[in-house]
């Protein structure tokens, strides 16, 4: 009963190379006891219903274990990244984050935390970096068998966030002896960085009545830096030395016609401007600014690590009951680099009116004289203390996963209960930051001087001694530890009904219990806000959750079924929902069915927006009237002071979702799918940051109650309050189609291929414009998979497109958007030679992105182009050696 089934096995072969076959197959499975032919029943993610076909009334597409290895990928979140489901683009490790180690998939551009992730059907615990989506880095590479992707709504099967679909996660089963596997894999592009490498051991044995596997597995990536890259120009940062002049010191001037021109209060130089050259990865505007290069020093990727073991065990205790088990223990190191700390906090970012480095100050060595007669004042300043070296952040990434359960028999009745227990937990320590307090103190005494931060004036060994205690003062190490924990307890019972007109009513009811635990604390001083160049604060709490589900399949007549499914969750914090589904599949005629389904979905709010503690923060944000404060031109993209609160009041978001699908095999060697699917979002849980705060202060459009933008007198913004509210609706629709084809040629070989389309019509939010095509939202995303087998040898070619998009999205003065330039189409080729040893030695040479395509330039969230969309690898070249026994 518990074997693996000859349908199970043709289900993974049918949908290899990450398509789902578009036919139903019949395979058949004989008892050995009366040699009567019998059909067993498998479980496919979406449906908590076994059944016989390969094909249901909801979409599912399978990535096989061979699709995995012929794709060259050696993570988990590299292989998702690439599927034409991770519309646009999704989150990847990256210096100066927050959530810097981890990695996330991003189904149908609706965000990583309205795409739930599953491992074998259980839910992954959220990452305490984010506290409200989930981390593929903890995922071990060596331990998946298979992945399915769901590319429908779910909540009433499995909750919260299963709104733009579901990955599931399978691990290994059932295998028997010893697999070792070496591999490395270097980039061409930048020259140096980005190289990586794989490992991994996997052992199996199975007897009769029971089984197990388990192994060990590590990837490393090195860091890529951004000076690394050709096209990188120098990054300019206001904070470099520059100072905001008070009225009387405001840099206004009088023009040929006896005029005044400029604004007061604008930002500039406190030393010249060879001063400021001659200081290290400083440099001089032109227009009396003196900005600091952050691209000379920071990275672009952080470097990632992944060790894991895994072990899976299941006995049969007699014919009707097995008990089973799975634990997994894995840690993600990561390492990141960001440009020296600046004084963004609290006292820091002021000097006092009699400070040797006030130019109010007429004892100053910069002494500037006020045209109104003001005299001295204090100022605030903005700096980059690059003297204390950069910002270096390490975190390592605990997660343990452990689970036990029990199948069997009661009467007619197939009940299942088990009990599960994770945790994932992150140290992250921060070197290079900047005590607030100390440096006002070292500023305003002049044992800090702006002119001179790295101690040159400094000749003895004395004096250089004492400096360095200056600097060691300055200097603040952080910590911040999180941990999200998951206890659940489940179980479900599925029966037969009774026989209808199509076959067997079938029945599941069942029930969980869910307790989730979640902190993030940050050290004593980031909470005081005292610490400067470092962003977010604490948060924690705790909630238990509830549910009850049920799903019911209707064969009505023969070629007929109707599912209906639906799931009550209480959470012990907000509130409860209900999420109903109903599903119908028609077939046609042989090898052609019809599917739809209807459902609906919410996205509980997390712990995290629930209970986070104020947070500063410096966002980029293009604002005039700032830029003039800080002496630079209209249009410049500028650093502005933020804090972002949380939303004790939060409800939950709820989704409709409608799918109409036809699947069809004409021949042996051709299969396809074709499906339509609307989703609508309504309550948005919607982050409300700078840009979106200050569009909507430019329209007049409402601000949440709570949020909105702080400006000085001169106009410039002082402070924005950034958060979470309810408000919104997004409505999507889009297409994915499915292409199949199989050619044997007998002794010649056998040559398969895949092709995965994915192509979006909508995505409007509250009513307004189509924004696909805009800058990051390709209308188009595909996979075309051509693998060629003959006899011990493996040919693979793959390609990957993703979408053109428009490069400029400008709002014009009538209140429409007018749409520019062109992000051209972006298609990368992989390919991959294996050849099996009869002494079961396989060798696998390849390279992803064989012909180098580099990303197109288009500024994107601050980068050189679309980091969570696009890589710039170049060629990835890479070999691979396994061995069984």
């Amino acid at each position: 009963m518990y074997s693996n089934s000859k349908v199970a096995k043709a289900v993974r072969i049918a949908m290899m190379f990450g398509a789902g076959a578009a036919a139903t197959i019949s395979t058949q499975a004989f008892s050995a006891e009366d040699g009567a032919e019998s059909v067993e029943r498998i479980e496919v993610t979406g449906s908590r219903i076994k059944r016989t076909d390969l094909e249901g009334a909801i979409p599912v597409t399978v990535i096989d274990r061979a699709a995995i290895d012929f794709s060259g990928q050696t993570s988990v979140s590299d292989l998702l990244r690439n599927t034409s489901f991770n519309a646009a683009g999704s989150f990847r490790p990256q210096s100066g984050s927050s959530a810097q180690g981890i990695s996330q998939v991003n189904l149908r551009g609706l965000g990583s935390e309205r795409s739930l992730i599953l491992v074998d059907g259980r839910r992954l615990p959220k990452s305490p970096s984010t506290g409200n989506s989930q981390d593929l880095n903890s995922i071990p590479m060596a331990a998946v068998e298979r992945i399915e992707i769901l590319s429908d709504g779910a909540s009433a099967v499995y909750g919260s966030d299963a709104i733009a679909g579901v990955v599931n996660i399978i691990t290994r089963k059932d295998f028997n002896g010893v697999e070792l596997r070496l591999g490395a894999g270097n980039v061409s592009l930048p020259s140096d960085g980005g190289d990586r490498e794989e490992g991994s051991a996997v052992f199996g044995s199975s007897t009769d009545n029971s089984s197990v596997i388990g192994g060990v597995s590590w990837n490393s990536r090195d860091i890529i830096f951004e000076n690394a890259y050709s096209w990188v120009q120098p990054g300019g940062s206001s904070f470099g030395v520059n100072w905001a002049k008070p009225t009387g010191y405001d840099g206004t001037f009088i023009n040929d016609d006896g005029e005044v021109e400029g604004l007061p209060g604008g930002y500039n130089s406190i030393i010249s401007d060879a001063e400021c050259d001659a200081l290290e990865n400083f440099f001089a505007t032109g227009n009396d600014f003196c900005a600091y290069n952050f691209n000379a020093t920071n990275a672009n990727e952080a470097s990632t690590a992944n060790t894991s073991a895994f072990l899976k065990a299941d006995y049969d205790i007699n014919d009707d009951w097995r008990i089973f088990s799975h634990t997994l223990i894995s840690k993600t190191k990561s390492f990141g680099r960001y440009a020296p700390t600046l004084n963004d906090a609290g006292a820091g970012a002021f000097m006092s009116a009699d400070s040797p480095n006030n130019p109010t100050n007429p004892d100053s060595p910069f002494y500037e004289p006020s045209a109104g007669g003001q005299g001295a004042q204090e100022i605030q300043f903005r700096h980059r203390f690059a003297a204390l070296g950069n910002r270096d952040s390490e975190v390592d990434n605990w997660s343990t996963d452990f689970m036990i359960g029990v199948e069997g028999e009661i009467g007619e009745v197939s009940v299942d209960f088990g009990v599960r227990k994770n945790k994932t937990k992150t140290y992250e320590i921060g070197r290079g930051y900047l005590m607030g307090t100390n440096a006002r103190t070292a500023i305003d005494s002049g044992a800090y001087m702006v002119n001179d931060p790295f101690g040159t004036r400094f000749t003895t060994d004395a004096e250089r001694s004492d400096y360095a205690k200056v600097l060691s003062g300055l200097n603040v190490t952080t910590a911040r530890i999180g941990t999200f924990e998951q206890q659940e307890v489940f179980g479900s019972a599925a029966f037969d009904v009774l026989e209808m007109d199509g076959g067997t009513l079938q029945a599941v009811v069942g029930a969980e219990y869910r307790k989730e635990e979640y902190t993030d604390t940050y050290d004593s001083l980031s909470e005081a806000g005292q610490v400067g160049g470092s962003a977010g604060n604490s948060a924690g709490g705790g909630r238990n959750l509830k549910s009850a589900f049920f799903e019911a399949l209707f064969p009505v007549m023969d070629g007929l079924e109707f599912t209906v499914a639906g799931r009550y969750d209480n959470y012990s914090d907000y509130g409860s929902d209900f999420s109903p589904k109903v599903s119908v599949k028609y077939d046609v005629m042989e090898g052609l069915i019809l599917r739809a389904s209807y459902g609906e979905g919410f996205r509980a709010p997390t712990l995290d927006i629930l209970t986070a503690k104020p947070a500063p923060g410096n966002p980029s944000v293009s604002d005039d009237p700032s830029c003039i404060d800080l002496g630079l031109t209209a249009g410049c993209d500028v650093q502005v002071s933020a804090i972002t609160l949380a939303n004790a009041e939060m409800g939950s978001e709820s989704s409709q979702q409608i799918s109409l699908g036809m699947a069809y095999q004409p021949t042996d060697w051709l299969n396809f799918s074709a499906d339509y699917y609307e989703i609508e979002i309504s309550d948005m849980i919607r982050f409300f940051g700078a840009s979106t705060i200050l569009t909507r202060e430019q329209t007049g459009d409402p601000i949440p109650a709570g949020l909105g933008v702080t400006r000085k007198a001169n106009g410039g913004i002082d402070l924005i309050t950034q958060g979470y509210a309810n408000e919104g609706k997004w409505e999507i629709s889009g297409l994915d189609l499915n292409v199949n084809t199989t050619f044997d040629f007998g002794d010649a070989g056998t040559l398969r291929q895949s092709l995965q389309f994915s192509h979006q019509f909508d995505s409007k939010i509250d009513g307004g414009r189509n924004t696909i095509k805009d800058t990051g939202e390709p209308q188009q995303r595909a996979t075309l998979t051509n693998s060629y087998s003959w006899e011990n040898l493996d040919l693979t070619w793959n390609m990957n497109m993703i979408g053109s998009q428009y490069e400029d999205v400008t709002q014009i003065a009538d209140g429409s958007v007018e749409r520019s330039g062109n992000i051209a189409t972006w298609i990368t080729h992989d390919m991959q030679a294996t050849y099996t040893f009869d002494t079961g030695t396989k060798v696998s040479i390849g390279a992803q992105n064989i012909f180098e395509k580099e990303p197109q330039l288009s500024g994107f969230g601050g980068r050189n182009y679309n980091f969570d969309l696009y890589d710039a690898y170049g060629r990835i070249a890479y070999v691979r050696v396994a061995q069984s026994f």
